[in-house]
């Protein structure tokens, strides 16, 4: 009896997840059903309108959509006072860039995050704008500092620096 319970549990499982493997690789194709529903207007992405008036032309290039740079992986800046490193701050950023420009910033990305770790860098050393990390002030001394240094780097393209994640570590 203890032998047949086991056995019976194992072979359960393994048509259990036979059936499964079966269910997965032979499921329908989505093709149909797109057809399907070719005529509904929901799914179909939307477009911009262009606003009206002057537009301010700083950093930005005439037609160009718009899409979203993600660096590799999120700055961490020392924080440092004393000769000592009291804490650190990690950023995730991500640039706000025409689509014109996407493939050049991924082959000049170590430039790139050597310009905004220097820039982090010196902000830092002030002490005042990484270690009030609540203050929406410095948060957006932190994206004119940044994208000014980078259209130093990149003249156009570049439209905005969004900070998604932002914290700090005391050590």
């Amino acid at each position: 009896m203890k032998q047949i319970v086991p056995s019976i549990v194992a072979l359960l499982a393994i048509v259990a997840g036979g059936g499964t493997a079966h269910f997965l690789t032979s499921g329908s194709d989505a093709k149909p059903a797109a057809a399907a529903h070719k005529d509904d207007k929901h799914a179909e992405p939307k477009k911009e309108k262009k606003a009206h008036g002057k537009a301010d032309k700083h950093g930005k290039s005439d037609g160009s959509e718009v899409t979203y740079y993600k660096f590799s992986r999120e700055f961490v800046v020392p924080m440092i006072e004393n000769d000592r490193v009291q804490s650190l701050v990690i950023l995730n950023l991500n640039l706000e860039v025409d689509t014109s420009i996407s493939q050049e910033l991924f082959s000049k990305e170590p430039v790139l995050r050597d310009n905004i770790m220097t820039t982090l860098v010196k902000l830092s050393s002030g002490g005042r704008t990484l270690n009030s990390i609540t203050d929406v002030d410095n948060y957006e001394t932190l994206r004119a500092m940044i994208l000014t240094n980078l259209q130093n780097e990149v003249p156009e393209g570049i439209r905005n620096v969004l900070i998604l994640d932002m914290a700090r570590q005391d050590l």
